[in-house]
C-alpha cells in the first residue's frame, strides 16, 4: 500500500451497506463477562470504512500538521510488551502491572519509538500506528474529517458479509494451514515462535482481506471504537444503530492483537470485545476509522 502524507480520502474506501447484521455470539468460547452474548439482530445504516488501521506514516502527517502532542508523551511512558524490549537494560522500566507483568512501563516510550528510546519507525511507516490512547485516536479523527466506529459498524464491517462465523473469514483459525491473522503463535507469554511472520505488528495489509475488502481485523493490533465499554449485555443498546451506554469508565476495543492466544486471551474472535481507560497506550492498541455517506 501507499504511504499517507495527508488527510485520508474515504472516497475510496469500502462500502459497509445498510442492513440488519447478526452481532455478538452464542459460541461457547465466547466470554459472558465481557457481554459478548447473546447474539442480536441489528440495523446499521451504510458507511465507509478503512480498509487499514490507521498506520505510522498517517499519524505522523497528522502530528507534522498539527503538532500533536499524544498522552504517552505526556505522561513520559508507555506500555511494552517484555519480549520486544532488544535490552532491557537500555530502557528504564517505570512498572508493570501485577496482573500482567509481560507489560513493562517503558521511559520514553511512544509511537515514534514504540520499543522505548533508540527504537523507531523508519522501517514501519505501513504498520498501524499505537501507543495511541482513545483520545489520541479521537484527535485525530478530528483532524482527518472522520470518526471512530462504533462498536457495530465495526463487528458487522469484521464480519466481511458472513453470518455467525468465528473469525473475518469463516470458522476454521487456518484455512489449509494458512494463516489469516497476527496473533500468538507459542506459549504465552514466554515464547512466541512467530510462525504467522511476526513477534510484534504486521502492516496493515498483511493476510488477505475479508469478504468487505478489510485487512486485519483480527489480530494485529486493538482497535479503540466510540462506544463506553459495558459487561452488561443490557446495556449494549437497541437493536436500531445502538452506541452502547452513554457514560462509563472505558472505551471499547476490538479484534484482539499481536499478543492473542486461544491460552490466554482468545479475543481475536469477531464477537470478542475488552474495554480500556481512554488514557491507555500500549504497544498493541491502534484504531481505524470511518467516514459517513
Amino acid at each position: 500500500m501507499a504511504e499517507h502524507s495527508a488527510q485520508p480520502d474515504p472516497s475510496q474506501w469500502p462500502i459497509i451497506p445498510e442492513g440488519t447484521y447478526i452481532l455478538g455470539t452464542d459460541d461457547g468460547e465466547g466470554f459472558a463477562s465481557d457481554a459478548e452474548g447473546p447474539a442480536r439482530p441489528v440495523h446499521i445504516p451504510a458507511f465507509r470504512i478503512s480498509p487499514y488501521a490507521v498506520t505510522n506514516a498517517e499519524f505522523a502527517a497528522f502530528v507534522q500538521a498539527t503538532g500533536y502532542v499524544t498522552e504517552a508523551e505526556k505522561f513520559g511512558w508507555s506500555y511494552v510488551f517484555q519480549l520486544l524490549i532488544p535490552d532491557p537494560q537500555q530502557v528504564k522500566i517505570v512498572g508493570s502491572p501485577e496482573r500482567t507483568p509481560w507489560w513493562l512501563g517503558v521511559e520514553g516510550a511512544t509511537w515514534r519509538e514504540p520499543e522505548g528510546p533508540g527504537s523507531g519507525i523508519g522501517d514501519r511507516m505501513n504498520h498501524p500506528v499505537v501507543h495511541v490512547s482513545w483520545n489520541d485516536a479521537a484527535a485525530y479523527c478530528a483532524w482527518a474529517g472522520v470518526r471512530l466506529p462504533t462498536e457495530v459498524e465495526w463487528e458487522a464491517a469484521a464480519r466481511g458479509g458472513l453470518e455467525r462465523k468465528r473469525y473475518p473469514w469463516g470458522d476454521v483459525l487456518r484455512p489449509g494451514g494458512e494463516h489469516r491473522c497476527n496473533i500468538w503463535q507459542g506459549v504465552f507469554p514466554t515464547k512466541n515462535h512467530a510462525s504467522d511472520g511476526y513477534l510484534g505488528t504486521a502492516p496493515v495489509d498483511t493476510y488477505l482481506p475479508n469478504g468487505y475488502g478489510l485487512y486485519n481485523m483480527s489480530g494485529n493490533v486493538w482497535e479503540w471504537c466510540r462506544d463506553w465499554f459495558t459487561s452488561d449485555p443490557a446495556q449494549r443498546g437497541s437493536s436500531d444503530r445502538p452506541e452502547g451506554p452513554a457514560h462509563g469508565n472505558a472505551r471499547l476495543m476490538k479484534g484482539g492483537s499481536y499478543l492473542c492466544h486461544q491460552s490466554y486471551c482468545n479475543r481475536y474472535r469477531v464477537a470478542a470485545r475488552s474495554g480500556n481507560t481512554p488514557d491507555s497506550s500500549t504497544g498493541n492498541i491502534g484504531f481505524r476509522v470511518v467516514a459517513d455517506l
